[in-house]
């Protein structure tokens, strides 16, 4: 079977990071098959990063590799990582990107990149993604045991980003806004499944009544609906929600139901 593996950053694609990256992949392992998830995450948002690996890493075949460089740690002592979830494995540095993957996971290992012999031959102190995780990554893609790297790990760095919805006292449920994609639409981290039921969704003082898709509404209105992640989000048909709203990631989100009703009733 020919290795797969994926690429996200924060690089964009007009000064050729990436291209180096997968030079370097290319030269330790040619037949493998490289996937551009995105390049466009903003620069050293690792919650952004963190959400878009969450959204893809077990789609893909057990045996893929994973390649994440989202790093504004790059050059202190923050460690990288290589780990392995449920059969597919990651590279990426400990900085909380790693979040999501543990939650969801099954089971999962990590090991800190040291091992120099699986580096590159000059490591510059601003480019780890070429001159460490590629390397790492394409040795992994190779058929490298993953102890090889480095030395076991199990305190990976982990965002405080996704944080339990809050219970009030006028039993509405309190959340929070944790992304905002391409499209202006506000992802949540109330579960999609407490839609049922609910009367309207609160947006900073806004109140937004739920929809099954995009298409119930006029043209610029407003909805909330269950998203692809499973998840409660507010949206805007054929235009963004961030923007009608003003609201950023950590903006706070309500969900209110009948007057004596609550989740689970």
């Amino acid at each position: 079977m020919t290795p797969r593996l994926t690429l996200l950053t924060d690089f964009g694609t007009r000064d050729g990071y990436v291209g180096a990256m997968k030079g370097v992949i290319a030269s330790i392992t040619p037949r493998t098959q490289m996937d551009d998830i995105s390049h466009a995450v903003e620069p050293g948002n690792v919650e952004a990063a963190a959400l878009t690996l969450e959204r893809y890493w077990k789609r893909y075949p057990s045996g893929t590799v994973h390649l994440v460089v989202v790093d504004p740690g790059v050059g202190t002592q923050r460690r990288g990582l290589a780990v392995e979830a449920d059969g597919r494995l990651l590279v990426l540095p400990d900085n909380g990107v790693l979040t999501r993957v543990t939650a969801a996971a099954s089971t999962w290992r990590a090991v800190s990149l040291e091992n120099e012999e699986f580096m590159g031959p000059e490591r510059s102190a601003t480019f780890h993604g070429r001159d460490v995780f590629a390397p790492a990554a394409a040795h992994l893609a190779r058929g490298l045991a993953l102890t090889r790297l480095g030395p076991a790990v199990h305190d990976p760095v982990l965002l405080p980003s996704w944080p339990e919805p809050i219970r009030r006292e006028d039993g509405s449920l309190q959340g929070r806004v944790i992304g905002i994609d391409r499209f202006g639409n506000l992802a949540t981290n109330l579960p999609g499944d407490l839609l049922q039921g609910a009367v309207q969704v609160e947006v900073e003082g806004r109140r937004i009544a739920p929809a099954d898709t995009y298409g119930e509404v006029e043209p610029g209105a407003l909805l909330a609906l269950v998203s692809s992640d499973g998840r409660i989000e507010v949206a805007a048909r054929d235009t963004s929600a961030a923007r009608l709203l003003s609201v950023e990631v950590g903006a706070t989100v309500r969900l209110v139901w009948e007057a004596g009703a609550q989740a689970g009733e």
